[in-house]
């Protein structure tokens, strides 16, 4: 009998098969179980999904306290113009330094807080608030910005809860930086010495 060189036929295996699936564990140091490199996989997009959110909402140089800002923006005012909310309806107003309406809906500035207006608790507050309402008023006239949520969309108060920005910059920094508001800490502190 002459022994031929010719290897039969085998039927290709279909990758998923329960043998293809057992050769593919590997054990888990931990639970002494096994996790399937799909398992890994899986788990590893979780954490640059999750990696990824902290990056967009503020985790790189963000400070502990202050609402996390998306990138993502929410609204855009190219033609917007405001001024001081009265009586009536309000669509684009500033109520105070850290309030104002937009396309007819209550913005809370979210990173920053400013003296009360109403009422305020002393006349130095007072001053300072009617001196930083009258600074919102003139940066939101002052050209195009963009709102961007945080973690949270609205305040206790449903007012949004929005960071202003013009060419990536806080609008509430500036007041910051003029001494009109303070930044955000979660709280809201005295203006009157």
């Amino acid at each position: 009998m002459v022994k031929s060189n010719v290897v039969p036929f085998r039927k290709p295996r279909k990758f998923g098969s329960r043998n293809d699936r057992h050769r593919l564990q590997e054990k888990s140091p931990r639970s002494g179980g096994s996790i399937s490199r799909r398992s890994l996989a899986g788990i590893l997009v979780a954490m640059i999904i999750a990696v990824g959110g902290w990056l967009v909402f503020g985790g790189a140089g963000s400070l502990p306290g202050l609402p996390a800002v998306a990138k993502i923006p929410v609204a855009d005012s190219s033609s917007a113009a405001f001024s001081i909310c009265g009586d009536g309806r309000h669509v684009n107003c500033v109520v105070d330094g850290d309030t104002f309406w937009f396309q007819g809906e209550k913005i809370r500035i979210a990173d920053i807080d400013t003296p009360e207006l109403s009422p305020p608790r002393c006349e130095a507050e007072r001053v300072k608030g009617e001196a930083a309402k009258a600074r919102l008023l003139a940066l939101l006239n002052a050209g195009a910005f963009s709102l961007s949520a945080g973690w949270h969309d609205e305040d206790k108060y449903g007012r949004k809860l929005r960071t202003v920005l013009r060419s990536g910059h806080s609008l509430g920094d500036t007041l910051v930086n003029e001494g009109l508001a303070r930044r955000w800490d979660g709280a809201r502190h005295g203006w009157c010495g």
